[in-house]
């Protein structure tokens, strides 16, 4: 950790990417702002993004002192206080913590991902595509459950929404910087795709066909989620395989995030101990 540089004014130039946290997620921005100690141990650890720069909360500091230790010399820390460091967010940051990153190069090219589906295939482990999520906050559950359950990674059709959104990365507690993702296209051709690698792709349905209680065995799966309301295309339902969680009379579906939990969940279960 290289020595705090103590931020006195909000217009600093040196702390811009920090700058109306909130304004700057609607409108966009180079690179991403990760929020939270927790998060912070993910970034330390990601393989796929690097932070930048830190900006820590003046009383905070003597507190992270070992998690800023695991950020090499070349990741400036700003101090700021209170006052200084809500001017420069433009809300009050009760956690105190911000980390500008970005992702590392190289990390996501086709053959690098051709090599991690098919080390994921050969171990029989999961693979989770989101098609058409826009809720931030589910798309953030989506990824902590994926870390939860042991997903090898998720995949993103060209609809659903950016998972380096501030409150993704915040409600997924960093699990979006440590699971690896990609967008991938229309779901038929990631469907497409995967079945051709020799994946199990099941696609979650209310009115799905195959009982999630009655699939056994440890093979490949990838689990296809639909957007919320409205969920996956039903003219690919109708030509894939597809799932459907037990529940009692009167209600249609679950939460997307509560959907994939349960599923997950189940595939978990069937490893190998």
């Amino acid at each position: 950790m290289t020595d705090p540089i103590v931020i006195l004014d909000p217009a600093d130039p040196r702390i811009e990417p920090f700058r109306d946290v909130r304004d700057r997620d609607l409108r966009g921005r180079q690179g991403f702002i990760a929020e939270g100690s927790v998060v912070l141990d993910q970034l330390a650890r990601s393989r796929s993004f690097r932070a930048r720069s830190l900006l820590i909360l003046e009383n905070r500091l003597a507190g992270l002192e070992a998690r800023l230790a695991a950020f090499g010399p070349d990741v400036p820390v700003y101090v700021a206080g209170a006052k200084v460091f809500d001017a420069i967010a433009g809300f009050p940051v009760h956690r105190g913590v911000l980390a500008y990153g970005e992702k590392v190069e190289g990390t996501d090219g086709e053959t690098e991902w051709d090599r991690q589906l098919t080390e994921i295939r050969d171990q029989g482990g999961l693979v989770l595509v989101a098609c058409g999520l826009s809720n931030h906050d589910n798309m953030g559950a989506l990824f902590r459950n994926s870390d939860a359950f042991g997903v090898g990674a998720v995949l993103l059709d060209g609809a659903a929404c950016d998972p380096l959104y501030r409150k993704a990365i915040r409600v997924s507690v960093g699990s979006v910087l440590t699971v690896p993702f990609l967008r991938m296209g229309t779901p038929a051709a990631i469907h497409s795709r995967l079945a051709h690698l020799g994946f199990d792709c099941l696609f979650l349905s209310p009115a799905g066909k195959i009982a999630l209680h009655a699939l056994t065995g440890h093979r490949p799966r990838a689990l296809f989620l639909g957007t919320e309301g409205e969920g996956l295309d039903p003219a690919l339902l109708e030509k894939v395989q597809t799932l459907r969680i037990g529940m009692a009379p009167g209600l249609d579906s679950l939460n997307v995030a509560t959907s994939a939990a349960i599923a997950l969940h189940h595939f978990f279960s069937l490893r190998p101990d």
